[in-house]
């Protein structure tokens, strides 16, 4: 089934069409602003290494999401909780992996002068993983009562939250390579379908495992912090599996990239490439994702905080919502991804932006009540993982479409730096207002975040998208028959 999927979106050779525009009004031209021509790959992949790397990018991504399931998400806050974390160290746990994202350009910087994409990633990530098994022996201490051994749950905590701290400053050398070396890897016709393949097969993976893994911690006989524990050991042997399968990945020489880009871009400053000061279309793009994720992270670690401490809800329920969400993410990605092939990323990031706005305000009704548990939280996660699915397919499409080639290792860091300094600063300002009581605690949050993502939207009306149809014409696009009927009916 996997790989007949992957054969099936390699098919077409040629590339994608574009909008046929002049099918939706012959009676006046649509002006649209055409980008440059991103120049050709100096990179040579063949059709079946093409096959191959997709085949394994997908097993290295399922992999790869049962281990950051178990160290990320409703499973590591419950687990946080379960030590004694309050709402600073819940921030914490979130603003970690956003701040640490000032190192992506340092890791752009380290992959241009690497020979492999495959091994720097190996030296990036094996490290990185095995490092969550230092925790192992601490659980085991703090939950065994024949060992008297004076460790407390603080202790803990805070051995937690370093290993957080050491292993996303290593991760972060190594996203923005990786990034780029699945865009090398991944065709632009095949973008929009692959990745929402892709990840609608993670999204059944969380929809399945999640809530599983979750039950096992809330049901294990000797405790949830043990049980923890022991679904963390089948995430470290997930997590170097995922690695494993990197071996399959055609690997690409990032100097071969690196040439290709000194071809497009000449400004040098010191020795530093300022380049990217002078792509307006790409500054207009950071603009966007630095409010957006401000806005985004005022509430969103948030969310599973309110459901475990303040409503007190088990976190088996709670990861059964979680998997409800990545249940509707995993439905919705093929459609979102025929859909930005067809119409571009921008109009379906600002049409999707909207729901997205207004749905922490949804949650200002909720409660510990029946229709709460049952009902208002199933529908919340529902619009939430079919949006999301929208949001993270369409911002990373968008971010390679804007990322001239040679260059796009650097451009992501770049962005993922910016994302990460406004998201942490997003989380530090929620945290701190969910302290103060004069700020309507986390319900507060929600109404404010619910506003500043509408906000943020702005700067995204500006960004231009080769191939993106007007904002203007998007109805026109998506229902061109209904538009034909009502130009006939208007001649008659």
């Amino acid at each position: 089934m996997l790989g007949q999927q992957e054969d099936d979106l390699l098919v077409e050779t040629s590339p994608l069409p574009p909008v046929p525009i002049q099918e939706i009004s012959e009676d006046r031209a649509i002006t649209q602003t055409v980008l440059p021509s991103t120049p050709k790959s100096p990179v040579k992949i063949s059709k079946p290494e093409i096959r191959t790397s997709l085949r394994a990018l997908t097993f290295e991504s399922v992999f790869a999401t049962v281990f950051y399931s178990m160290i990320g998400g409703a499973l590591l806050t419950n687990f946080l909780l379960e030590l004694g974390a309050g709402p600073v160290e819940i921030g914490l746990l979130a603003s970690i992996p956003q701040l640490v994202n000032l190192l992506q350009p340092l890791g752009a910087y380290l992959v241009d002068r690497s020979p492999s994409f495959h091994w720097y990633s190996m030296f990036i990530f094996v490290p990185s993983r095995l490092l969550w098994v230092i925790l192992l022996p601490a659980i085991w201490l703090l939950t065994s009562s024949d060992i008297s051994f004076d460790i407390t749950g603080h202790q803990v905590l805070l051995l937690t939250l370093g290993i957080i701290l050491v292993t996303n400053i290593i991760e972060a050398l190594g996203r923005a390579p990786f990034l780029g070396w699945t865009a090398v890897l991944v065709p632009q016709r095949l973008r929009g379908r692959y990745f929402g393949f892709r990840n609608s097969l993670v999204s059944l993976t969380n929809l399945i495992g999640v809530p599983l893994l979750g039950l096992a911690v809330s049901k294990w006989p000797y405790g949830t912090l043990q049980g923890y524990g022991v679904v963390l050991v089948l995430g470290v042997v997930f997590g170097l599996s995922s690695l494993v399968s990197q071996f399959w990945l055609t690997d690409v020489n990032p100097q071969l990239l690196k040439v290709a880009g000194s071809e497009t871009s000449q400004a040098q400053s010191g020795g530093i490439d300022l380049s990217f000061l002078k792509d307006a279309n790409f500054l207009k793009f950071v603009f966007y994702i630095a409010i957006w994720c401000f806005a985004v992270n005022v509430s969103a670690p948030f969310f599973n905080l309110y459901m475990l401490d303040n409503l007190e809800i088990d976190i088996s329920v709670v990861t059964i919502y979680n998997g409800i969400a990545t249940g509707a993410n995993m439905l919705l990605l093929l459609l979102w991804g025929k859909l930005a092939d067809r119409i571009g990323n921008r109009p379906l990031l600002v049409f999707v932006g909207v729901l997205v706005g207004v749905t922490p305000l949804l949650w200002l009704g909720t409660g510990a009540d029946s229709i709460s548990l049952w009902v208002w939280f199933p529908l919340l996660h529902v619009l939430t993982g079919g949006t999301w699915a929208a949001i993270d397919l369409c911002t990373n499409n968008l971010m390679m479409a804007v990322a001239p080639l040679g260059n796009q290792s650097k451009y992501f860091a770049i962005t993922g730096a910016v994302a990460g300094v406004s998201g942490a600063i997003g989380i530090t300002c929620g945290s701190f207002l969910a302290t103060q009581a004069g700020a309507g605690g986390l319900l507060g949050l929600f109404v404010l975040s619910g506003v500043l993502r509408l906000f943020a939207l702005l700067p995204l009306l500006f960004v231009q998208e080769e191939r993106s149809v007007p904002l203007d014409k998007l109805w026109q696009v998506l229902f061109p028959v209904r538009q034909q009927k009502v130009l006939i009916e208007s001649k008659e």
